[in-house]
């Protein structure tokens, strides 16, 4: 015959880790409610903009079917300017988002002077000027402006959407 279980351990409380669960889950529950309300109420705005703008609207839309191609370029490595009596060098690496497959062959033709343009500007950088993310902000701005510059004379600026920092180090 078995042994009837105490009573004490029938109406024993739940565990501190199984409250911590449930909290997470609860937090998680309402995270993902509000995030989902928010999405919501913001596309009302932006298509209340759209309908305002129906032009506009049908430039996104033949933009949105051409898919970004995007092109690592090789790893630059440079010694920045000296800040005070500290030198230091600068490795990034870097990938540029074209607006078709057209301009990356124009960039990837043209890598000579791509590269040759990019290392000019990094190597006139302090070290002080990229520490922040505002400075490497600016200098992704920089980079584009720089790579947007026609190849050759009474051509075409190139269609670079954006420039990526897929790695950055000062040392």
């Amino acid at each position: 015959m078995k042994a009837a279980a105490p009573p004490d351990a029938a109406a024993k409380p739940p565990s501190k880790k199984m409250a911590m669960i449930g909290a997470i889950v609860a937090v998680l529950v309402l995270g993902g409610g509000g995030a989902g309300w928010y999405f919501t109420q913001s596309k009302g705005g932006e298509e209340a903009e759209e309908t305002a703008k129906p032009a506009k609207k049908k430039k996104k839309a033949a933009k949105a079917h051409v898919p970004p191609v995007f092109a690592p370029l090789e790893v630059f490595t440079v010694n920045l300017q000296p800040d005070g009596e500290e030198e230091h060098m600068l490795q990034v690496s870097i990938t540029l988002e074209m607006a078709g497959q057209e301009q990356a062959d124009l960039v990837k033709n043209n890598m000579p002077k791509v590269r040759s343009r990019v290392l000019l500007l990094l190597s006139a950088k302090k070290a002080s000027e990229l520490s922040t993310v505002e400075g490497k902000t600016k200098l992704a701005e920089e980079i584009m402006e720089e790579i947007k510059k026609p190849f050759a004379e009474h051509e075409d600026t190139q269609e670079i959407n954006e420039v990526m920092f897929t790695q950055f180090i000062i040392q």
